[in-house]
């Protein structure tokens, strides 16, 4: 699910960065652009925890910017099928519920929530069994299943189910947007 894995990325930077702290500005640039996307053939960059070598830049002609080719190590999140996804629940309504899995945010409509399971309004909202013993709600831990994927150039989407259950969970897992 988690890799370390080595990439490569060309790099462009305005001429006014030349100078001292080039190498800064470049790497700072490199975050920017490539932490929490997401590449269909890698999955999710997590984070990049390092810079193994910057190549020697290429003027390009009539604007003054230069590419750098730049090859940095990353932390990538990449779900397969037969996984184990434990997620945190954040949000519940009548719709269904969000739950984040490490840097994913996944969505289960309430269509695909067991038919024993009917949504609670209140101070803390809540997907409830009719006996009581079962209760989804903010903070709850689900554990899913993923059952199937499909990746494409900017998302991967899975099929789960829940780990207890024969039910299927169609969802999408898309990069979560960062605080800041």
């Amino acid at each position: 699910m988690f890799f370390h894995i080595v990439l490569e990325r060309n790099m462009q930077l305005h001429p006014r960065h030349f100078g001292p702290h080039l190498r800064d500005k470049l790497v700072a640039k490199l975050m920017k652009d490539v932490e929490g996307t997401c590449s269909g053939r890698h999955g999710f960059v997590v984070a990049i925890t390092g810079v193994e070598d910057i190549g020697k830049g290429l003027i390009r002609e009539g604007t003054g910017f230069v590419t750098f080719p730049v090859k940095y190590q990353c932390v990538v999140f990449r779900p397969f099928k037969g996984e184990i996804l434990e997620a945190v629940v954040t949000m519940v309504n009548k719709m269904g519920f969000f739950a984040e899995a490490g840097p994913v945010q996944i969505f289960v409509s309430n269509h695909l929530i067991p038919d024993d399971m009917e949504f609670q309004s209140g101070d803390v909202p809540n997907y409830t069994t009719s006996d009581g013993s079962v209760k989804i709600q903010k903070e709850s831990e689900v554990r899913l299943k993923i059952i199937g994927t499909r990746v494409d150039a900017t998302e991967i989407a899975c099929v789960v189910l829940f780990a207890n259950s024969n039910l299927d969970i169609a969802c999408l897992i898309s990069p979560r947007k960062p605080a800041y």
